[in-house]
């Protein structure tokens, strides 16, 4: 049994997602206005609220999903296989670059990947049975976990966290601690992970570094990706993976804090009431963490604590908005673009992450140097799209903004025949 959808949640997600959209998919990487990037470690830029806001609403949306709390081996096996289902869609985008067939280059490569992703999305987001999800979700994990460690060269280094797998992981822990325990029981939860996660970065020492910091690459979050990940990490980074493991356990209270506000506004209280608790809330948190970045600062690759209580201060308050405007004043006629985004966040992030991969394959002699290759993405932007602008940071945002109305007009035509893509 589900609640009725919330319409604000729904635009709110769409909203995020459709930043994440804009931000992941600049027309050039190397012209980009300062707010769509991430902070390069310490501080948080607009661009680093997408993730963080994408677990909260997850964490809200938990509560709607489920409002009659029933827990049976058969609800455990769905929690379990969605989390997992996540988990390896997510690995697939890093691996999808690496796929070999039979010694295939360029166009045929290409059409041979995109028939295995094709393949993959249907297996991971098909509508099967309990028991077909499990079998074809463990096949697909058992096969990644072959090729990860199997010595195959084209594997040996593929990346294994990433922002779906880390969504994975927090929807299954929140989902259980819904269903399992009380709220004050998840406070408590919450509160720990966030103390403890303190605690640990900032007082146990970095084997073979020495003491406990919160730097690049050296502190203990870094030492635990390079011994237990060892080369199945991000490439820019290494020896270390912002997604990486210990820093997925603070995520679990950005996930439980979405939950509790869930539960807030499933209470049977005049909306204005639940409102007014929300903004109170928010701006609790925010002021919390704003006093505890002055020893454990906002930090989105290490999830620090006060990152946690900022970003979802931040969030409660946008969904605050969201909720008095759309639910409370009744003003809902300009939501149908973030609603359309909002419905359907996973159909956009499973193929947002494999097109710009498959533009990057297509390549052919550069117009201007005949001597040099250029690949399609490249050239839609350089011949395309960057001509009509002075500015570069102009026409890198044009690019993103023409990439997001494509997606907005496929969104629309799954939206009218009411096709929601689910995991």
């Amino acid at each position: 049994m589900t609640k009725e959808r919330l319409i604000s949640l729904d635009v709110f997600r769409g909203f995020t997602i459709l930043l994440m959209t804009i931000v992941n998919n600049p027309g050039s990487w190397t012209t980009v206005y300062p707010p769509l990037l991430h902070s390069d470690w310490n501080g948080c830029t607009p661009t680093d609220l997408v993730f963080p806001f994408f677990i909260f609403i997850m964490g809200v949306a938990v509560s709607f999903a489920m409002p009659t709390k029933t827990f049976d081996n058969n609800t455990f096996n769905k929690i379990m296989v969605r989390s997992l289902r996540m988990f390896c869609l997510g690995v697939f985008f890093n691996f999808f670059g690496k796929i070999q067939l039979f010694g295939l280059e360029g166009i045929p490569l290409l059409i041979g990947r995109l028939a295995i992703t094709i393949g993959v999305g249907y297996t991971l987001m098909g509508n099967f049975s309990l028991k077909n999800k499990t079998y074809l979700m463990l096949s697909i994990l058992g096969a990644y976990i072959f090729l990860a460690f199997s010595g195959i060269e084209a594997y040996h280094d593929v990346r294994l966290p990433g922002v779906l797998q880390r969504i994975g992981i927090v929807y299954f822990v929140i989902t259980l601690l819904y269903l399992k325990t009380t709220q004050k029981t998840q406070v408590i939860v919450a509160s720990t992970i966030l103390l403890g996660y303190w605690g640990i970065m900032t007082l146990i020492p970095v084997p073979g570094i020495g003491l406990a910091n919160l730097e690049k690459g050296s502190n203990l979050a870094s030492w635990m990706d390079g011994i237990l990940l060892k080369d199945h990490v991000w490439a820019v980074t290494k020896t270390w993976d912002p997604e990486g493991i210990l820093s997925t356990i603070p995520a679990i209270a950005s996930g439980i804090i979405g939950l509790l506000i869930g539960q807030l506004l499933n209470r049977p209280l005049p909306k204005i009431e639940i409102a007014k608790k929300m903004g109170i809330a928010g701006i609790t948190l925010i002021i919390l963490a704003l006093l505890w970045s002055i020893a454990f600062p906002f930090n989105k690759s290490l999830w620090t604590s006060s990152f946690v209580l900022y970003t979802s201060g931040l969030a409660i308050l946008s969904l605050t908005l969201f909720y008095y405007v759309i639910d409370i004043a009744n003003y809902k006629k300009w939501t149908k673009l973030f609603l359309i985004w909002g419905v359907n966040p996973m159909i956009v992030f499973f193929f947002s992450e494999i097109i710009p991969q498959g533009l990057e394959m297509i390549q052919f002699k550069n117009p201007e140097i005949p001597s040099e290759q250029i690949n399609l993405q490249n050239y839609l932007y350089e011949f395309w799209i960057a001509p009509f602008f002075n500015n570069p940071m102009t026409a890198s945002l044009a690019g993103a903004l023409i990439y997001v109305t494509i997606w907005s007009f496929i969104l629309w035509t799954f939206y009218k025949h009411k096709l929601i893509f689910k995991v």
